[in-house]
């Protein structure tokens, strides 16, 4: 399984932009996905995930602003970023869990950077 992320780039704070993550190789069953953050100089953190079945779950840092989505039939994963702030720089990865629990995160991609500044 592989994972690639992008969409990445610059934007001003209240600017939008929109990561995309493609599912390369099997992933079965009840899968879920997530996009996880790193901002500079801390630790990974989780920002949304999605199940197979469409039951999402965010951050409270995003809540009202990120909004995941996916295409099963393409299977690709998408990260809509409305409203961005300075705070939500870092890079970004998509993250796989095979078990579906959205805990047990067993692949990942290289990631695609995002910068919010003016």
């Amino acid at each position: 399984v592989q994972l690639v992320e992008s969409g990445g780039g610059s934007a001003q704070p209240g600017e939008s932009l929109r990561l995309s993550c493609a599912v390369l190789g099997p992933l079965y069953g009840s899968r879920c996905l997530g996009w996880f953050r790193q901002p500079p100089g801390q630790a990974r953190e989780m920002v949304a995930t999605i199940d197979r079945y469409g039951s999402s779950n965010y951050a409270d840092s995003v809540k009202g602003r990120f909004t995941i989505s996916q295409d099963l039939t393409k299977n690709i994963v998408y990260l809509e970023m409305n409203g961005l702030k300075p705070e939500d720089t870092g890079m970004y990865f998509c993250a796989g869990d095979p078990s579906g629990i959205c805990r047990n995160w067993r692949h990942w991609g290289r990631g695609t950077q995002v910068t919010v500044s003016s």
